[in-house]
Parts: structure tokens; C-alpha cells; sequence
């Protein structure tokens, strides 16, 4: 069935449109989801071998059942292959499409990591780029030409590679580090006049050294040195892989056409909110099976996650699958604690009713301006502050009237009247508003709507993850059911002190033994029973 009525467009004709560069691109369903993310050093070659009869005719499964759901894509060139790349691995673990394997795991590319308090600073390869007060360079692509670029600087500028602290004695000996002279004869701070040279070659700041190697590497083959020639071109390219200047790809950035703050606008007008909204909490509902039915409330801010005020929960109250019933549930939890952190930040507390303690929150957020408020986990703690106790300024729900109308219930109960809040709906992608009978529908290329649609994906991804996570649990935790005399009731106080079956299965019998309603017989046959399965 076509969605929305429509035909599935023909995109070999869009194909003629794509440039000969590098560049990533996105495959996208019906709904507009991505589903597969796809890197090319010539995109107009490689999108358009997807729609050629032949190369389908060759195709394997997985690619043709791609190519089914497919009705759009999109392009985005980039300066470099090793852009592409970066770009390509970032995207698929933002928008994690189905038919993407690589780049799943939380791997990351390397960097360059060099320490300026120590006194003999090192530079060292590292995957994460951290607050630590460390110089980083990269990230880099190409792992093998970032190493060869790493040993070439340690015999041109004499600098310590790997390691840590002070040199050792056979590196203060080392050849290797003469340039001029040994490290053992050098002081620490004429070692540090090496480090800023080496610094400012990473920087990209390399073109006069590259051309004397070039010139090298002619004199080379003249002198029918193939050899020698063939090792000076590789470490060239290598050289120039390494230190070429490359673009940060950030989660919810595109080179060309996605803009979290631009999108952000864009929504803010086309929902008419008073004001940009900044902060966004989206809620989800999962309940693949009516055993664990768990929620998930994710954070963006200013068009990007903020991971740190992600959110999950296990609904308590709710019998069964019911979304509306767990829907309500979750925003009631989630803004009574806010509502209640806010009155434990006043000293006060105490003397203010709900309403009171509403519109305390809303002045003081009118009184601070958005400049002056900090938008990280690292500029709260150089300010010495506390995470901010805040309410959002636009609510998303995934689903339609339903989900809306318990959330506006819930908040208007505890006093949220004017809390922005949307309903998403996936089948049309639909946003339905409080007190209006008909829909917004907007246009399936909007920033706004791809937005909306990042957010959802993402607390949908949350939601799902706790709940594959809970299950996994509920499997391992089973496995004390074929347990010779633990009842269920028993099975609840073991992992009630254990907290889990890998804990239960480290501890001794006396450990076991000592916890109540569990004899020593019985955790002897529990010991003996999980040493064995």
C-alpha cells in the first residue's frame, strides 16, 4: 500500500542531479526515516549503481529489501574521503538505521592526546576526547597513516610517543630522539620547544617539511632509488592524510543541511510558541510484552541530545499494556520530581504551595537570560553550580490524541497549564496541540519536522534499550527457577540481597546463608547449583 496515497517515486531521475564528490548519503523510507547511511568517493557513481537493472539483478537480500523501502535519499558532499568517513560514522549513531551494521558500536576514531602540565609531555593515541585539561588533535580516519605519522615525528622532532611519565633511560639513549642531540642532553624545557614544533606540524602547518620530503623523493628517483622513492611517497601521503585540516562532525549535524539551531526556529514558528524552545523532553512508551513495561524521556537542547538529562522508568502502576494508563504515569513522575527538586532548592519550601513554587520557577527562568545560563555539565561545574531544576520549554509525546490528552491531565493537575506540549503521531507523522480538533502536518522536508522526528527516534531508541535490557535480566534471573527448593518467594529475597544472579553466583554459602528465609541447606544446594549451571 503507498503511504499517504502516493506512488513510490522514480529516483533514477534524481540520480542525474547528484555531483561527482565525495560525500555521504541517506537512504529514506515512506515515513521519511532513515534507514540506511552510505559514504562514496564519487556519490553520483555510487547512488546511482543502486537503481541500475543489472546491479539489482546481482544484489543480495539485504540490499533488495533496502531498496524496497526506499522512496527518497539525500546527498552531502564533504572536502575529503576521510570526512566522508567521519561523517558517515557519526550519522549511523545518531539516526542508528536498520540496514546499517558498521559503526553500531559506541567504536570511535582515534585521536591524539598530549598532556602540557608534565614535564616531559607525551603524545599518545587515545578514543575519547576528554575535560582534562589535555591538547587533542583530530579526530583521524585513517588509523595506519595517523601511526606512520606518529613515528615520523618522533625521529624529525625527537618527541616521546606512548608511555608515560618521565623518559627512560634507554630513551634518554635513544638514537631515535637526536635532533640534534639526545634527549640526555637536553633539558625539559628544551624538549618542550620540541613538543610546540611537533604541535604545530599536527596543526596542519606542514607544507614547507612535506615539500622537502618531495624533493627528496625526486632525488630519490633520479638516482634509481625506487625503494627509498616508494617509502618517501607513502610517507608523504600518509603525512598529508594526518595532517590535512578536517571538519568536526557533531551528533544532529550535516555539512550542508541540517542546522539544530535553525530547525529549532523553524519549529518554534511553526507550533507559534511564545518562544524558542531550547529545552525539549520527548517521553516514549515501551511495552514490547506486558512483563516489563518501561517508559524513556530524552532531553535535546538547542537541536541536539543532552544525554546527561536522559531519563528511563519502569511503570508501576499500570496493569497490562496500556499506553494511555503509562503515558500518564511517566509525565506524572517525571514533573512531580522536578516540582518537588525545585521547592528542595528554596529554603523556603516549606511556605509555598504547588502554584506558588510553578510560578517561582517560571520567574526565576524569565529573569535569567538564556546567555547567562549554563548549557553544560562542565560550565555548571567551572561555575561551582548545581544542575539547574528546570522546566522544559516544549513537551513531545509519541502518539496521537490519546497520549496528548492523559499528559495535558497529568500537568494541569499539578499546575503545568501552560506547558508547551505536542503529540507526534507515527503513521502520518501528524502533530496534534491541545484544544485544536485537527492535526499540523508538516511538510516531510521541513527542518522542523526532521527535528521532531530525531527526537522521537531517539527516545524511541532509549525505551527500546531498556527494555531489552530489563529482559535480559528477567533470563538470566530464571535460571533459579529450576533451583531445587527456591520458591518464588524465596527466588525475590536471594535477588533482593544480590541484586542479581552474577552476584548471587560470587558470593559463599555463608554469604547466602545469612540472607533471611534462606537455612544453610538450602544455600549449600543454591551454591552447588549455580557453580554447576
Amino acid at each position: 500500500m503507498a503511504a499517504l496515497g502516493k506512488q513510490k517515486p522514480d529516483l533514477q531521475k534524481k540520480v542525474h542531479e547528484v555531483p561527482h564528490k565525495p560525500g555521504v548519503y541517506l537512504m529514506r523510507d515512506r515515513f521519511n526515516r532513515v534507514i540506511y547511511v552510505g559514504k562514496a568517493r564519487d556519490l553520483r557513481k555510487r547512488v546511482s549503481s543502486y537503481f541500475l537493472p543489472s546491479k539489482l539483478a546481482l544484489a543480495d537480500l539485504k540490499t533488495r529489501a533496502m531498496l524496497d523501502a526506499t522512496w527518497d535519499f539525500e546527498t552531502h558532499t564533504v572536502r575529503s574521503d576521510a570526512e566522508s568517513v567521519l561523517l558517515e560514522g557519526k550519522l549511523i549513531k545518531e539516526y542508528r538505521p536498520r540496514y546499517n551494521v558498521s559503526f553500531r558500536d559506541d567504536k570511535r576514531f582515534l585521536v591524539v592526546r598530549i598532556d602540557l602540565s608534565e614535564e616531559w609531555p607525551r603524545f599518545r593515541l587515545a578514543r575519547y576526547k576528554k575535560d582534562d585539561g589535555s591538547r587533542y588533535f583530530g579526530p583521524y580516519a585513517h588509523a595506519g597513516a595517523l601511526r606512520q605519522t606518529l613515528n615520523f615525528m618522533r625521529k624529525k622532532f625527537g618527541v616521546l610517543t606512548f608511555g608515560r611519565g618521565v623518559p627512560t633511560e634507554r630513551e634518554l639513549k635513544s638514537s631515535t630522539y637526536q635532533v640534534p642531540v639526545r634527549l640526555s642532553e637536553i633539558s625539559a624545557a628544551e624538549y618542550r620547544d620540541r613538543v610546540a614544533q611537533a604541535c604545530e606540524f599536527l596543526e596542519g602547518k606542514s607544507r614547507e617539511m612535506i615539500a622537502a620530503l618531495e624533493e627528496q623523493m625526486q632525488k630519490a628517483a633520479e638516482k634509481m632509488d625506487f625503494e627509498k622513492a616508494a617509502e618517501l611517497r607513502d610517507m608523504i601521503s600518509d603525512l598529508r592524510d594526518t595532517t590535512k585540516p578536517t571538519r568536526r562532525f557533531t551528533r544532529g549535524s550535516l555539512p550542508s543541511t541540517i542546522d539544530p539551531i535553525a530547525d529549532v526556529q523553524e519549529l518554534a514558528d511553526a507550533l507559534r510558541l511564545p518562544h524558542v524552545p531550547r529545552i525539549m523532553e520527548c517521553f516514549d512508551i515501551s511495552n514490547i510484552s506486558a512483563t516489563h513495561v518501561v517508559a524513556s524521556m530524552v532531553c535535546f537542547r538547542d537541536g541536539v541530545p543532552d544525554k546527561n538529562n536522559y531519563r528511563r522508568y519502569r511503570v508501576r502502576t499500570v496493569e497490562g499494556q496500556d499506553d494511555f494508563a503509562s503515558m500518564a504515569e511517566v509525565v506524572r513522575r517525571r514533573y512531580s520530581r522536578v516540582l518537588l527538586e525545585a521547592r528542595e532548592m528554596n529554603a523556603d519550601a516549606a511556605e509555598f504551595s504547588q502554584e506558588e513554587t510553578v510560578d517561582g520557577m517560571r520567574r526565576l527562568e524569565k529573569e535569567t537570560p538564556n546567555a547567562e545560563r549554563p548549557t553544560s555539565n562542565a560550565q555548571m561545574a567551572e561555575q561551582s553550580l548545581a544542575a539547574p531544576v528546570r522546566l522544559p520549554d516544549l513537551i513531545i509525546v509519541d502518539g496521537g490524541k490519546g497520549q496528548l490528552s492523559v499528559a495535558c491531565r497529568e500537568l494541569q493537575r499539578l499546575g503545568l497549564h501552560d506547558l508547551p506540549i505536542i503529540g507526534l503521531a507515527k503513521e502520518r507523522e501528524e502533530i496534534y496541540r491541545p484544544g485544536r480538533a485537527l492535526p499540523l502536518r508538516l511538510p516531510i522536508d521541513s527542518g522542523a519536522l526532521r527535528l521532531l522526528q530525531r527526537i522521537r527516534d531517539e527516545a524511541h531508541r532509549f525505551a527500546n534499550a531498556y527494555h531489552q535490557l530489563l529482559m535480559k535480566k528477567r533470563v538470566e534471573e530464571s535460571i533459579l527457577d529450576d533451583c531445587p527448593g527456591v520458591s518464588q518467594n524465596r527466588k525475590n529475597l536471594l535477588l533482593n540481597r544480590f541484586g542479581s544472579v552474577s552476584r548471587l553466583r560470587k558470593a559463599s554459602v555463608e554469604e547466602i546463608a545469612s540472607t533471611e528465609g534462606i537455612g544453610r541447606k538450602l544455600a549449600e544446594e543454591v551454591y552447588r547449583f549455580l557453580q554447576s549451571h
